[in-house]
């Protein structure tokens, strides 16, 4: 499934809920984790791939968040922001999508280097930075273009207090590689 046309622009701009503990009428069980998982989602995807693991950058520019996006950071809503969209590739497959955005005033200082990260995971350089916190999960079902729903979370990073906001969908391929791993175990 070529993910770029699958979601649009309009797919992020939905309802997120924050959930501590998803309820099986809120979050299918097997998402749970996933979408709960505070740690480096990077690393979980390296281990799952077994080390088969890439980043591909679909598109990086300045734009206009959207509204849910830029209410999140407390920005303006005509104030442009440099937007970062990856798929993170296990085994050949686009296992998530990503859309990172980075307000202006985040990308001062030692957060230049964010501008650069090229195929470099996100993760890795966040979770790797001393002076970094994140925010609370929250989730959302988000439609395909071809209609097929998939579970999505984001969540706000600060490093040094500057803001970023962080968007990882997961795609049905996830799923199926991993119910695979659990059976051969």
């Amino acid at each position: 499934m070529p993910i770029p046309s699958a979601l649009t622009k309009a797919s992020f701009d939905t309802r997120w809920t924050s959930l501590r503990r998803p309820t099986e009428q809120q979050v299918p069980r097997y998402w749970r984790s996933w979408l709960t998982d505070r740690g480096s989602l990077t690393q979980r995807l390296v281990r799952l791939s077994q080390g088969d693991f890439r980043v591909e950058v679909v598109w990086q520019g300045w734009s206009r968040p959207t509204r849910s996006e830029a209410k999140a950071l407390n920005m303006r809503t005509r104030q442009r922001a440099l937007i970062r969209e990856v798929q993170l590739i296990g085994r050949d497959q686009a296992w998530v999508y990503a859309r990172s955005v980075f307000p202006a005033t985040t990308l001062t200082g030692s957060q230049r280097q964010l501008k650069l990260i090229g195929t470099r995971s996100l993760g890795t350089i966040l979770f790797r930075d001393p002076t970094m916190r994140r925010g609370p999960l929250q989730v959302s079902r988000l439609q395909l273009k071809d209609r097929q729903a998939v579970w999505a979370r984001r969540s706000l990073f600060y490093l040094s207090d500057k803001p970023l906001l962080v968007c990882e969908v997961f795609l049905p391929a996830l799923q199926q590689v991993e119910c695979a791993a659990e059976n051969n175990r």
